[in-house]
C-alpha cells in the first residue's frame, strides 16, 4: 500500500515515519512553505523560537516519552509559568506561592480554610450554571477574578457568565509550594527545538515531502487514485463544509527580536486582566536556559481571536453542536471517502497533546498495517 499523507504535522509525520518503515511509499504534502506544522521552530539569533506558541513536551508515558527522544536529546526544562494581573506577579497553577501573595498564608491549613471561607461567601442556587459559577465554586471570589476570569474571557472571546460550565470541569489547586504546572514525570524540549525531529521522521528514502501544496488544489485527482490518504486538516472542510462549519478559536503571533538579554525573567508570563489585548508573551529563550545572543532575546505576544475561513485553527470548541457536528461528519466520512484515514487535532476534531498526537498516530499505523 502506498499513502499520501497531508499535513507534515506531528501525527502526519509519525505516520509517515512508521509507515517508510515498514516499507511502505510514502508522499507527505504540506501547504504551507515548510514542515513540522505548528511544533515548527526556527533559529534567531540562536534561539530556537516557537513560531506557533509555547510547545512544552510532556508525558506520563515511558514509552512515548523513549520515542520521541529517539529524534532529539530533550533538555529538563519545567513548566513554571507566572500570571501577570495588572502589574502583581503570581505562580501558577494556584499553589501555596499564589495563596501566599493573595491572602499571606503561609500553611496549608490555613490557605485550605480561606478557599473554603472563599467559596462560602458567594452562595451559588445549585448547580454551576457557568463558567464563572464554576470557577467561583472550585477557587472562591479571589482566585477567580485574578486569575481566571479576564484570560478566559480573551482565549474564548465571550464573558465567562455566557460560557458554559463545563470547560472548566476542574481547576489544579496545590497546597504545596511547587510551581512545577505540570505533573508528568517525563517533561522537556529538545535540544535545538523540534523542526529536527519532523526532519529526521521524514528522511528516508521511501518519503516524498512537497510543501507549498494545497491538497484541495488537486483534490479530486488525489482522491481517485489507488493511494491510501491520510488527512490530518480540518474534517469539515475536506467535505467543503457539507453539514455546515465546525467552530475553532484562532490565534495571532506578533514575534520580535529585542536588544536585551532578558527580557521578562521567564519563558511563559500569562497577563490575566481583562484590559491587556494579548493572553500571553513568550520568552523563547528561556525555554533553553538563555541559550543564544547574549545581547538579544525574541518575544511574542499571543493573542487569541475568532476563526473564520482562512485563518488557522488552533483549538477546537467542544461544545454539544460541535460534537454532534463531527459525529455527523465521521458518519459522513465513512460513507463517502472509505479510502481516507482522518488524524491529527483537526481530523479528529479534539485538542491533542503532542504526546497523545504521537500515541493517536501509532495506533493509526498499527491498525493500517494489521498489527
Amino acid at each position: 500500500m502506498n499513502y499520501l499523507v497531508i499535513g507534515s504535522g506531528l501525527f502526519g509525520s509519525t505516520f509517515a515515519y512508521e509507515a517508510a518503515k515498514r516499507g511502505a511509499q510514502v508522499k507527505v504534502i504540506e501547504k504551507r512553505d515548510h514542515i513540522a506544522g505548528n511544533i515548527y521552530t526556527k533559529e534567531v539569533e540562536g534561539i530556537q523560537v516557537h513560531e506557533y506558541g509555547a510547545h512544552i513536551f510532556h508525558t506520563k508515558m515511558p514509552k512515548i516519552w523513549e520515542y520521541i527522544n529517539k529524534f532529539a536529546d530533550f533538555n529538563n526544562y519545567i513548566n513554571t509559568p507566572i500570571a501577570n494581573y495588572n502589574g502583581e506577579i503570581y505562580n501558577m497553577p494556584f499553589n501555596m506561592n499564589t495563596f501566599n501573595k493573595l491572602w499571606g498564608v503561609v500553611t496549608p491549613e490555613e490557605a485550605e480554610k480561606k478557599i473554603e471561607d472563599q467559596k462560602q461567601s458567594v452562595k451559588l442556587n445549585g448547580k454551576p450554571q457557568n463558567l464563572e459559577e464554576q470557577a467561583i465554586s472550585l477557587v472562591g471570589p479571589d482566585v477567580y477574578k485574578k486569575l481566571v476570569k479576564g484570560y478566559t474571557e480573551k482565549q474564548w472571546g465571550q464573558s465567562a457568565t455566557e460560557l458554559p460550565a463545563f470547560i472548566i470541569r476542574r481547576l489544579p489547586v496545590r497546597f504545596t509550594y511547587n510551581n512545577n504546572y505540570f505533573d508528568d514525570p517525563y517533561q522537556g524540549i529538545p535540544i535545538g527545538g523540534y523542526t529536527q525531529i519532523i526532519e529526521k521522521m521524514l528522511a528516508s528514502d521511501l518519503v516524498e515531502v512537497e510543501t507549498n501544496t494545497d491538497f484541495f488544489d488537486k483534490k479530486e485527482e488525489y482522491l481517485k487514485s489507488d493511494t491510501k490518504i491520510i488527512y490530518t486538516g480540518m474534517i469539515d472542510q475536506f467535505f467543503d463544509y457539507e453539514l455546515g462549519e465546525l467552530e475553532y478559536r484562532s490565534l495571532e503571533f506578533e514575534t520580535e527580536v529585542k536588544d536585551v538579554d532578558n527580557y521578562q525573567g521567564n519563558a511563559v508570563v500569562n497577563y490575566t486582566d481583562a484590559e491587556t489585548p494579548y493572553t500571553r508573551v513568550i520568552e523563547h529563550k528561556h525555554f533553553e536556559f538563555g541559550k543564544g545572543n547574549k545581547n538579544k532575546t525574541v518575544i511574542t505576544h499571543e493573542y487569541p481571536k475568532a476563526w473564520h475561513r482562512g485563518d488557522e485553527p488552533y483549538y477546537p470548541i467542544n461544545n454539544k453542536r460541535n460534537k454532534e457536528l463531527y459525529t455527523r461528519y465521521v458518519e459522513l466520512a465513512r460513507e463517502k471517502a472509505p479510502n481516507v484515514v482522518f488524524g491529527g487535532r483537526l481530523g479528529q476534531y479534539r485538542y491533542y497533546n503532542m504526546d497523545q498526537t504521537i500515541m493517536a498516530a501509532l495506533q493509526t499505523v498499527k491498525k493500517e498495517f494489521g498489527e
